[in-house]
């Protein structure tokens, strides 16, 4: 019984220190992976959609540019998982909840002509104002995964 109890202590504090993976918030937004070769993954920065031609990434750890027009596909997805670090820490009725994830995928084409894809972990805030932009600058449609993630986006 013992180890079992240390073993939930120790999930725990790394829970609360926030070593385990947690969703991205305000107006941070997580680089989860993709095709940009000098970016790690899971680097946290932000999303600038100001400019009119280019939408930009930028974090200490490094940048990306997508301009509009070479955007070929959107994808909007949530992926839901329990909240294992709060059951542990304060009620295993927080179990039963759920905490979203919210990620925007994107595709296009690089100088090359050659296909190229990003995936983006969004705060739950964002997606409508960052897919609402990206439609109306590349003229291409975002897809969605589910009719709630097309909820949470639409309304």
């Amino acid at each position: 019984m013992r180890p079992y109890v240390a073993l939930l202590l120790v999930l725990g504090l790394l829970a609360s220190a926030g070593s385990l993976p947690s969703a991205v918030r305000g107006d941070e937004v997580k680089y989860v992976g993709g095709t940009i070769a000098t970016l790690p993954s899971g680097t946290e920065g932000q999303v600038d959609s100001a400019d009119a031609k280019v939408l930009r990434f930028h974090s200490s750890k490094g940048k990306f540019e997508i301009p509009y027009d070479t955007i070929t596909s959107i994808e909007y997805g949530q992926k839901a998982g329990r909240r294992l670090g709060v059951a542990i820490m304060i009620s295993p009725i927080a179990l039963l909840s759920k905490k979203r994830k919210h990620y925007l995928s994107i595709g296009y084409k690089d100088s090359n002509d050659v296909s190229q894809g990003v995936v983006l972990e969004l705060s739950k805030k964002m997606p409508r104002l960052i897919i609402t932009v990206i439609e109306a600058r590349s003229g291409v449609k975002c897809e969605y995964d589910s009719e709630e993630a097309r909820k949470h986006v639409n309304g």
